[in-house]
């Protein structure tokens, strides 16, 4: 943790020197408003994907299966006319 508060420290008197001090308040103020505007974009997205896993997780027919191939039980009818198809 203690390094990177000094880590920072470096950062910022690096930027004050860069910059200097007349500029850094409007420059900090622009980094501010940019990185609020990342999150909130960012959390939408997230919300989105944890929407879209939620409902990808419920059920979605009768039988309990969310309608995948993978997940459906055979019908008994297909069964018979398969076996009978065999023979």
């Amino acid at each position: 943790m203690l390094g990177s508060v000094q880590d920072l420290i470096v950062i910022a008197i690096v930027a004050l020197i860069v910059v200097g001090p007349k500029k850094l308040p409007d420059l900090a103020r622009t980094l501010g408003k940019g990185l609020s505007e990342f999150k909130q974009a960012t959390s939408g997205i997230t919300d989105e994907f944890k929407d879209a896993l939620k409902d990808d997780e419920k059920p979605k027919n009768a039988d309990g299966g969310n309608g995948h191939l993978l997940m459906k039980k055979p019908d008994a009818e297909e069964t018979k006319t398969d076996s009978s198809k065999s023979l």
